[in-house]
C-alpha cells in the first residue's frame, strides 16, 4: 500500500523521494508553518507593548537577511549569483512584499491578530484572480472560492460592528500586496534557485524598510526585554529558519504540497492569539474565519496545479 501511495504521489507531483524523505519533508514543512504561524501575533503584541512597528520590521530584517547571506555564501557562495534579470525581479518583488509587510505592522497596532491572520488568508483567492490576468484558466469553482471569502470578510468584519475598519482595511491591502507579489514572483522568478530568489527578495524588503525608516526621521527607543526577545524570534525563527525549513521541505515533497498547509498557518495564528493575547472572537467571526479558511484551501489545491512557489512573509 505504502508503495502505491508513493507512486501516486510521483505520478501526479512529479517528485520521487523515498518514504522517509517524505516523512522528513512534511516534518520540516509542519516545522516552517509553526515558525510562520507565530508572527502576527508576537508582532501584535510587541506593537501593544510599545514597539514602532517600522522599526520592529526593520530589525527583523536586517537580522534575518544578513543570516541567510551567511548560510548561503557558507553552503556554495556560488548561490549569491543572480542574473541582472533576476536581482531587479527580485527587487520589484521585495519592494511590494516590503510595502505589503509595513501596512501589515500598521493594522496589527490597530487590528487583532487573529482578526489579521484570517484576512491574510484571502490570498490564494486573490492570487488565482490575479493569475489570471496571464492567462490561467478560471472555472466556476473560482466563483465559489471568491464567494466563499466574500461572505467570510463580511461575518468577520461586519455583523459585531466592533472591528476597527481602519485596521481591516490596510490588513486587506497588504493581502492585496502580497498577493500581488506571489504572482509576480510565478511570472518573473520561477526559474530561479528557490534560497537565492529567498535571499534577494528579503534584501531588497530590508533596504526598503530601511529607506522608510530614514524617511520617517529614524524613530528609535530602546526596545524592552520582551521587545528584543520577540525581535530575535521572529527574526531566527520566523524568518531565518521557517524560510530554511520551508525550502528544504519544497525539495523532498514539492511546492504544491508544502501550498496546502497555508490554511493551517492561519488557523495556528488564530489559536496563538486566543491562548497567548486572550482575543475573542464572535460566533459569527468564527464562521466567517471557516469560510474564508476553506476558500483558502479550496484556492491552494489549485495553485499547486500551476505549480506556484509562495514566498512567505
Amino acid at each position: 500500500m505504502s508503495s502505491t501511495r508513493t507512486g501516486l504521489q510521483a505520478r501526479f507531483t512529479g517528485w520521487t523521494q523515498s518514504q522517509p524523505q517524505i516523512r522528513i519533508g512534511w516534518a520540516l514543512a509542519i516545522f516552517a508553518t509553526i515558525s510562520f504561524s507565530m508572527a502576527p501575533p508576537l508582532v501584535r503584541f510587541a506593537i501593544v507593548d510599545g514597539f514602532d512597528p517600522t522599526t520592529l520590521l526593520l530589525l527583523r530584517m536586517l537580522i534575518a537577511s544578513t543570516m541567510l547571506g551567511l548560510t548561503l555564501a557558507a553552503m556554495d557562495w556560488r548561490k549569491l549569483q543572480m542574473p541582472r534579470h533576476g536581482v531587479a525581479s527580485s527587487a520589484l518583488v521585495g519592494a511590494i512584499n516590503a510595502a505589503g509587510m509595513m501596512i501589515f505592522f500598521t493594522a496589527l497596532g490597530l487590528l487583532e491578530a487573529s482578526l489579521a491572520s484570517m484576512i491574510l488568508a484571502l490570498s490564494p483567492p486573490i492570487v488565482l484572480s490575479l493569475l489570471a490576468l496571464r492567462g490561467e484558466r478560471l472555472t466556476q469553482r473560482h466563483l465559489v472560492r471568491l464567494a466563499l471569502a466574500l461572505v467570510g470578510v463580511y461575518l468577520l468584519v461586519g455583523p459585531t460592528g466592533e472591528v476597527n475598519w481602519l485596521g481591516a482595511g490596510l490588513a486587506l491591502l497588504a493581502t492585496l500586496l502580497f498577493s500581488l507579489q506571489m504572482a509576480l514572483t510565478q511570472w518573473t522568478l520561477v526559474s530561479y534557485p528557490t534560497r537565492t530568489v529567498a535571499f534577494y527578495v528579503t534584501l531588497s524588503m530590508t533596504v526598503c524598510v530601511a529607506v522608510w525608516w530614514l524617511l520617517r526621521g529614524a524613530p528609535w527607543s530602546a526596545p524592552s526585554v520582551s521587545g528584543w526577545i520577540v525581535v530575535i524570534v521572529l527574526a531566527v525563527v520566523s524568518t531565518y529558519i521557517a524560510r530554511l525549513t520551508f525550502f528544504a521541505a519544497i525539495g523532498r515533497i514539492g511546492g504544491a504540497q508544502v501550498s496546502l498547509l497555508g490554511p493551517l498557518e492561519t488557523l495556528l495564528s488564530v489559536i496563538w492569539s486566543i491562548l497567548f493575547l486572550h482575543e475573542r472572537l464572535a460566533p459569527a467571526q468564527f464562521v466567517g474565519g471557516a469560510l474564508i479558511l476553506a476558500s483558502a484551501l479550496l484556492a491552494v489545491q489549485r495553485l499547486g496545479r500551476v505549480n506556484l512557489r509562495l514566498p512567505r512573509r
